[in-house]
């Protein structure tokens, strides 16, 4: 009985520490979701106030820019008045002048005549008849022409109530508050030495017609521009490994200007060290960034392998032929499973690769069905998958590898026997 009871009071030991550790996960992930609530609530919060400053900030900056543009067409109208008025004045100044020098001229007749008329009898007949002369000369039947009321201009401004209707209408549709991007980040796939980055379109009423992808280091305090475009996707390139970028992405509506808000900035990694070519080997020379090689005029011919075996089953691996200089039935590019020094070529054993001129070699012999010719600006592909034979057991299971080797919109597909172990594949090639 007494074993039975401290069998028992282990087991209940037992079940106590499973249980205080259960309480101790589910409160952590309680925490982590209490976290999580926190970010949310943060990320409204300072986006609300974002937006709000956005928007004040517009709109103050739309009011200042309305209020001067009214300015300036009342300036222009103002100055348009002052205009008709100064050009319709002046023919009246004119004829003012010419009617008060009439005036004036009468006046002065008028009292000629009077002094010939009532003057002295002994002078009346000479003053009489330089008084007629005069009048004669004068012509006092001819008058000036004064325009009449309907022939000069009587100005008025047309206003057309109309614009207010079409500013309130424009100014009630203008602007939206959204509650999220129309686009969003949506994957990012570990690359050697980069990233690939995909984003979707979240809004079914946006149609965009180009997209906008910018990055920076978590540390780095501005984003740069990587991409632009309409493809949905982008591979950014010479990515440190095991360093965090942020990613945001937006996009510009069909026959728009303007960009779309940001999306909410995620964070992308690759872990993946950037394939590089082996420094030091005579007859190639490299770029700086080692993922380059140009064979030179060099007598040394050999095989030209990757640093270090970065190449790993279900990624793709691209070769991009920039220049193609004299042919060589030995020049091949490919991949294989270890390092062999002394061979000038890759067409050997445990080795696949696809030579100049397009055949394929597996292991050291050429296959029957062959890509087009490798040529300037020609692009080759390889992709492989681990393919089981059979059950697995401790020690391993029996396994090939299926290869695609594509080219020029073409492919070859074939499986590769190297014994149980696939995962130290790495690249080569013997550029040209």
């Amino acid at each position: 009985m007494e074993a039975d009871g401290e069998a028992e009071a282990r087991l209940l030991l037992q079940e106590a520490r499973e249980s205080i550790e259960a309480a101790r996960s589910y409160r952590r992930e309680l925490e982590q979701r209490l976290r999580g609530l926190h970010q949310a609530r943060k990320q409204i919060r300072e986006s609300a106030t974002l937006t709000r400053d956005v928007l004040e900030q517009h709109f103050n900056d739309l009011k200042g820019t309305l209020k001067k543009l009214l300015d300036e067409r009342l300036m222009s109208l103002l100055q348009e008045v002052d205009a008709i008025e100064q050009d319709s004045i002046k023919p009246l100044d004119e004829c003012q002048k010419l009617i008060e020098h009439g005036v004036s001229t009468a006046d002065d007749l008028l009292r000629e005549g009077e002094s010939a008329v009532h003057g002295d009898v002994g002078q009346q007949n000479e003053k009489l008849c330089s008084f007629t002369k005069k009048a004669l000369h004068i012509q006092l039947d001819s008058l000036p022409e004064v325009p009449s009321l309907v022939d000069v201009p009587c100005l008025s401004a047309q206003l057309d109530d109309c614009l207010l209707t079409i500013l309130k209408n424009q100014i009630f549709k203008h602007g939206t508050v959204a509650s999220r991007p129309p686009v969003q980040l949506e994957e990012f796939i570990e690359k050697p030495g980069g990233i690939l980055v995909r984003w979707c379109k979240v809004d079914d009423d946006f149609i965009p017609q180009d997209y906008r992808l910018q990055y920076r280091k978590s540390t780095a305090s501005h984003f740069e521009d990587v991409y632009v475009g309409s493809e949905t996707e982008f591979i950014v390139l010479h990515i440190d490994p095991n360093v965090d970028y942020q990613f945001r992405v937006c996009a510009r509506g069909d026959g728009r200007q303007e960009w779309s808000p940001w999306s909410v900035p995620q964070i992308g990694r690759t872990t993946l060290v950037p394939h590089e070519w082996t420094a030091g080997l005579e007859g190639y020379s490299l770029s700086s960034r080692r993922n380059i090689a140009l064979r030179n005029d060099s007598q040394s011919c050999g095989v030209l392998y990757s640093k270090a075996p970065t190449y790993f089953c279900g990624q793709t691996l691209t070769f991009r032929i920039e220049t193609v200089g004299q042919p060589d039935r030995r020049d091949s590019l490919g991949v294989c499973v270890e390092q062999q020094n002394g061979y000038d070529s890759l067409q050997r054993d445990k080795a696949v690769c696809i030579s100049t001129n397009g055949a394929v070699f597996v292991n050291g012999k050429e296959m029957t069905n062959q890509l087009p010719a490798v040529t300037s600006g020609s692009t080759v592909t390889f992709d492989m998958e681990v393919v089981q034979l059979g059950p697995s057991s401790n020690e391993g299971g029996n396994f090939k590898l299926r290869v695609t080797i594509s080219s020029n919109n073409r492919e070859v597909v074939f499986d590769w026997r190297q014994g149980r172990c696939c995962s130290d594949v790495q690249d080569s090639w013997k550029s040209h």
